[in-house]
Order: C-alpha cells, then structure tokens, then sequence
C-alpha cells in the first residue's frame, strides 16, 4: 500500500511566493528559496512549486530559475506553470525537476501527456486539474489558472489522463483554495473512485483533520496545502504525527534522495 504523503505547495511570481483565495486576490507571502530551505528541514515529502503567471502570459517555464531552486531543494520537486510542449518537460527535468505537472496545455492539446508519458514515464507527469463547482452541484474543470471552463466533467477527464499515461493527479478545489475550511470530499471522492493512480488533495485545508479525512473519507493517497503552512505555526511533520496517530501509513523518515529522470 501507497503511504500517505504531505505535500506544501508553493505558488511562485515575480520571484516572490504568494497565496490567495479561490485563485485570486495573490497576497505575497514570502521569497522562493527560503522557504524551500525551511521545507528541506520540515519532513516533508514533496513539494510542488507553480509559477502561476507563466501561462497567462504566455511564457515559457522559467529554467534558469528552477535550476537554481533545485539546487537547494532536496525532497522530489514538481514543477508547473507555462508547460504547453514535450521540449519543454525536456528542459525542466534537465533543469532539476523530478515531475512536472501538467494542467491548461493538457486540455489544448490532450496527446501532450501521452508523448511525455511515453518519453519520460508516468511516474513524473502530474495531470494537474482544477475544478469549480456550480450552484447545481455539478463540478466542470478550469485551465488557465481557474479562469477558463473547459466543459470537462472531472471525473471522465480523470479517467482519460490515465488512459493517456499520467502517473497521478493534482485535484484542487478553486472553490475551497485558500479557504482553510476543508477539503471538497465529495469532489475528492468521485474523482479517487474514478482512477487507480494516486490522487492528491488540494485546497482547503485548514486543519489536521482535514487532511485526514481527505484520506480516509475521500480516498486521496496524497494531501497538498498551501495557506495552512503560510499563516498558522501548524507543520507538515505534525500533520503526518496525526494522520499515523489515526491509523494513516506516512512516510516517517526525512526522504533525502532526488530521483534521476531520463529519457526512454
């Protein structure tokens, strides 16, 4: 069985990390490297780092940059934001990346995950999906940074990720993000029944609890967050004390060994 992972994400613009609500109103929270070193001595099992704008604007991912970070960065490190072509998971891995998660280019051009699934392995494609929910109750995803409806159903839209090779996906609530008011089980627990690969929770959380009912009640095989870290003094070691003091298998000790990506 999977052990249960806590992942910080850090959102990253204008070389500055900063957080909102509901992918909105970014309030600057702080500098990229720093807290990439604090995490480094968190027991954390992961991290994920988003340049949010990168894609709004058109640009590429920013490789020098991440090559830099990487550097200092010694738990598994995903990368997304700007991702639209194979060249450029190319470079990022090349860069220092482990995985790259992958969200509006996936939509635009559905076979880019199957090319780099193909090339690189599904262990290190992300299908990143973000998703709204209407007054109806029915969910639909969003590409560009929650912006844009794609008329895709989460749940089919999952399904067809792995048909296409990803390795796991990265479900976040729009709605709930930044909310510290839990996570969107139902939503979690659609999508997580929907898949075999590894489903990570993200946005909402707020407590410890929520993490673990993302787990047990939702069926997530991984937790993401990202304000509870910014503005509470609550850690990602802490959360994984709690989540095994209630019967969740964790990772317990500090993982130091950056994998190696290659082409196949």
């Amino acid at each position: 069985m999977l052990k249960v992972r806590v992942i910080p994400t850090l959102l990253w613009k204008d070389f500055g990390l900063v957080k909102g609500v509901g992918f909105d109103s970014w309030r600057r929270v702080g500098t990229i490297l720093p807290a990439i070193k604090v995490y480094n001595t968190r027991d954390v099992d992961e991290l994920i780092l988003v340049e949010i704008t990168a894609t709004s604007e058109e640009r590429e991912p920013d490789y020098e940059s991440v090559a830099d970070l990487s550097a200092e960065c010694f738990v598994p490190l995903t990368i997304g934001g700007g991702i639209r072509t194979v060249e450029h998971i190319t470079r990022l891995l090349h860069a220092g990346a482990d995985k790259v998660s992958i969200n509006t280019a996936a939509y635009e051009k559905p076979s880019l995950v199957t090319e780099a699934a193909n090339r690189f392995g599904a262990q290190c494609i992300v299908a990143s999906i973000d998703v709204r929910r209407s007054p109806d109750g029915r969910y639909e995803c969003y590409g560009r940074s929650g912006t844009t409806a794609t008329g895709r159903e989460p749940t089919e839209w999952a399904r067809e990720l792995e048909d296409r090779g990803a390795g796991e996906i990265l479900l976040t609530s729009v709605d709930r993000d930044g909310t510290m008011s839990g996570y969107d089980l139902d939503l979690i627990k659609r999508v997580s029944e929907s898949v075999r690969m590894p489903v990570i929770a993200s946005g909402g959380a707020g407590e410890y609890q929520h993490m673990l009912s993302a787990v047990a009640h939702g069926g997530a095989s991984a937790v993401a967050a990202a304000s509870i870290f910014h503005f509470t003094p609550k850690t990602p070691l802490e959360a994984k004390r709690f989540l095994a003091k209630n019967g969740v298998a964790v990772r317990t000790e500090k993982n130091t060994n950056r994998s190696v990506i290659t082409e196949s």
